[in-house]
Formats: structure tokens, C-alpha cells, sequence
């Protein structure tokens, strides 16, 4: 073996081992940069390794990249978003759509479940905020379903895993990264905005579908409640008034990018003032509104910012031990063929998911092997898509699904951390299935790009 491919292993293993002791992962990945830094000049030094690694191609790069890196026009649309999202959790539009649209489906048996998922799409498309969509959900959803006897697997699988979707549909920050770290006029934001705009649409309608089967062949599992809601033309014009402003807004922020009319940036101020209109519109709109919104931004930000830099530094230090010819060297030498390859890094991605947060993944490994798919001839757009459901997973798989952690902080005291296990399983066979779709139809990805530039 030789002995880059020796240093490109032991970076990755130094990362792994570091990641469990407790340092944050932003000062885990800058720290494995600055070490094998020094490894790798000592090496050249004194063994007089075959590298061209030395300080000024790999580690002193990193101060141009960092500030690339933050002065970046795509990712000013990252705290926008964060801040639409925010604000939009605290504006009292969920609550509303929940009350509403309980009485329009609560009658239906599991519509309790249905009706949850249908708030989640509305509000995935609103907010790419995991963590304040899965506990919104649950606090909202979890009270009504238990006194309605709703199975506890069935009540918090459907709150957490709807809670994920947010991560794929657009706007979604996720995507907004991974556009910035391919980097390439092939996978702009607008274009894998509009490739995720389906595949978060089938994952939801599965969702749907999931619940209305299970319901109809266990009916103890989602049993119609004994004081089913009537539904007459309030009830109607109750549920049109909660999701009018709501499709409004993502008309905005979405059609603007699809239409051309505005690039994904300046789609993020358009959502921001528009969270902002919403929540004035509903009376919740003041100055503590508006500082918690802005602080709770700036946290979120800060966090992924700093995460950023760490893996600024580690894939520049990675590519000066030759990472990149290590990586591209052991896809292509496996004998699957282009699909087996494929096949291969999303497995990967998979595992990686059950340890690793998806903002590590999106940085560190999306950037190696995007180049070696695009040259097995791939469409750059539909892989990204592919990867990005991969990771949604990740939200879901023990032992670090970061959703089981917030669902978990606001379940009722009889769900048990079991019950959130076996009630996510199912969910996490939707978006296998989702992803093998996606997989073998790849115009659920490409049709809506090629009809937004014919």
C-alpha cells in the first residue's frame, strides 16, 4: 500500500476517533487538519515521502478558502432562510393549520396522522430547520393522537420522520450547501431546488399512503375519534384561510427562483420579509419576536459557518496528502461498473449517516466524489438528489438521528425511546424505497430543470 493512501486512511480514522471525545465537530475537523499538517511535513522532511505536501500548497490555503468561503453570494441566502424559517415557527401558522385542518380530516380514520404530514410538507417548504420543525410537530401533534388513542409508534414515527422533510424540500439549506460546495454551474441552487421539488413530494405522498394502509388494516393502530369534527363550509373556509398565506409565501420564494425571476438569493430576502409579513398579519410580529428570531438565526448560522471552516481546512489538507486521487483511484477500480460505483457511494453515504451529521457529510465527501460520478457520466443534479435522500435518512438512524433527540425531548412521559425506534422504522423503508424510485425514474429529478430552461 502506498503511503499516501496510508495518510489519506489514518487522516480519516484520526477524525473518527477524535470525533468521540466530546470536542465539537467544527474543532474535531480543524484539529485533524492542523495534525496531519505537521504529519505531513515531518514525512517529506525526513523520510523523504513521495508528496508534494509542504505549508504553503495545503494548510496556508486555508485563510483564501475561508474567506471565498464566507464572501460568498450563494450562502447569504443560508441565514435568510434560518430567519424565514424561524420566524415562521414562531408566527402561529402551524398552530392554525393544525386546528383547522384537524377538523377537516379528523373525521377520517388516521387523518390525524394525514393531517400532520400534509402540515409538515407546507411547512418543509417553508423552513429547512430540522430541529424546530420535529419539535413543532411533535408538540402539536403527539397531545392530540394520544388522547385519541393513536398507537405510540405510529403518533411519533409520523411527527418525526415528517419533521425530516424539510431538509429536502426546497428551500432547503441543505441544498443550499451542497450547491456551494459542488461549485458548478451544473448543480446551481435553482437547479437542485427544482430537482428536490418531486422526490420531497413522493416522499410525502408515500408518507400518506403508509399511514391511510396501515390504518385501514390495523384500525386500532389510528381509531376515529368519538367526537368526529363535522365538516361543513366553516370548516372549509377555516382550513383555506390557514393555507392560503402559507402557499403564498412558498409561491413566492419558489416560483421567483423557478420562474427565473430571482435568483435563489434574493428569493431568501423575499421569504424573510414575507415570514415577517405573515407574522405580523397573525399579531405575533414584535421586538422580542424579532430579537429571539434573530439570535436563534445567528446561533444556526454561527454553528454551520464554524463547521464550515473546520472542513475548509481538513479537505485542503486532505487533497495536499493526494485524498482525491486515493478516493477516485479506489471507486473506479472496483468492478461494478458506473451503476455499481454509484450504488456503492450511496451505501456508503448510508452508514456514514447512522454517525456523522449530514452537514459533515455534505462537506467532506460530496466535494470527493461528485468529480468521479460526473466523469462516469451521470447527471450531476440527479446524484446530488440521490445523495440528499440518502441523508435525510441520517436524521432518522440510531445512534445519532439528530429528529429521535428532538422528538424525543418533547414526547409524553409513557413514549418510550424504544417506541421512537420501531415508530421510525417504517418511515425509514419509505425513503429507501423513495431513493430506489428516484434511482430508477431519474426524470422525478430531471424532468422539472429541462422544462424550467427549454
Amino acid at each position: 500500500m502506498e503511503l499516501t493512501t496510508i495518510f489519506v486512511i489514518c487522516m480519516f480514522l484520526t477524525f473518527g476517533v477524535l470525533l468521540f471525545s466530546g470536542f465539537p465537530v467544527a474543532w474535531v475537523l480543524a484539529g485533524t487538519a492542523v495534525i496531519w499538517t505537521f504529519v505531513g511535513i515531518i514525512s517529506v522532511e525526513n523520510f523523504g515521502a513521495d508528496l508534494w505536501f509542504d505549508w504553503g500548497s495545503s494548510i496556508a490555503l486555508v485563510p483564501e478558502r475561508q474567506w471565498a468561503l464566507v464572501s460568498s453570494e450563494t450562502l447569504v441566502a443560508l441565514p435568510m432562510f434560518i430567519f424565514m424559517g424561524i420566524l415562521l415557527d414562531q408566527s402561529g401558522i402551524a398552530e392554525r393549520l393544525m386546528v383547522n385542518m384537524v377538523k377537516l380530516f379528523g373525521g377520517v380514520r388516521g387523518g390525524y396522522a394525514v393531517t400532520v404530514i400534509l402540515i409538515g410538507v407546507l411547512l418543509a417548504a417553508t423552513t429547512g430547520i430540522i430541529g424546530a420543525s420535529v419539535v413543532l410537530l411533535g408538540m402539536l401533534s403527539l397531545p392530540v393522537m394520544m388522547r385519541s388513542n393513536y398507537s405510540k409508534e405510529l403518533a411519533v414515527g409520523t411527527s418525526c420522520a415528517t419533521g425530516t422533510l424539510g431538509i429536502l424540500i426546497p428551500p432547503s439549506i441543505m441544498l443550499v450547501l451542497m450547491a456551494d460546495r459542488l461549485a458548478t454551474p451544473e448543480a446551481s441552487v435553482g437547479d437542485l431546488f427544482m430537482g428536490a421539488f418531486f422526490p420531497g413530494l413522493l416522499l410525502g405522498a408515500m408518507y400518506v399512503a403508509y399511514v391511510l394502509l396501515i390504518a385501514a388494516i390495523k384500525p386500532n393502530v389510528a381509531p376515529v375519534p368519538a367526537d368526529r369534527p363535522k365538516i361543513d363550509a366553516t370548516v372549509v373556509w377555516g382550513v383555506i384561510k390557514a393555507v392560503v398565506p402559507t402557499a403564498g409565501l412558498i409561491l413566492a420564494v419558489l416560483g421567483s427562483i423557478f420562474a427565473g425571476i430571482a435568483t435563489p438569493t434574493e428569493a431568501s430576502g423575499v421569504g424573510a420579509a414575507g415570514a415577517m409579513l405573515l407574522a405580523a398579519i397573525n399579531k405575533r410580529l414584535n421586538i422580542g419576536v424579532i430579537k429571539e428570531s434573530i439570535y436563534a438565526t445567528t446561533k444556526t448560522a454561527s454553528f454551520i459557518f464554524a463547521i464550515f471552516l473546520g472542513a475548509t481546512a481538513f479537505s485542503v489538507v486532505l487533497r495536499g496528502l493526494g485524498g482525491d486521487e486515493v478516493i477516485e483511484e479506489a471507486l473506479t477500480g472496483l468492478p461494478f461498473g458506473p451503476d455499481g460505483i454509484l450504488l456503492t457511494i450511496l451505501f456508503v453515504v448510508f452508514l456514514l449517516g447512522f454517525f456523522l451529521d449530514w452537514v459533515e457529510i455534505t462537506l467532506i465527501i460530496l466535494p470527493l466524489v461528485a468529480p468521479v460520478v460526473q466523469g462516469l457520466g451521470f447527471d450531476l443534479v440527479w446524484f446530488t438528489i440521490l445523495f440528499a435522500v440518502c441523508l435525510q435518512t441520517s436524521f432518522l438512524t440510531p445512534p445519532v438521528g439528530f429528529a429521535l433527540f428532538y422528538i424525543k425531548g418533547v414526547c409524553p412521559p409513557e413514549i418510550k425511546v424504544t417506541d421512537i425506534y420501531r415508530g421510525v422504522a417504517p418511515f425509514i423503508m419509505l425513503q429507501v424505497l423513495g431513493l430506489i424510485l428516484v434511482y430508477v425514474f431519474p426524470k422525478i429529478v430531471t424532468w422539472l430543470p429541462a422544462v424550467a430552461y427549454d
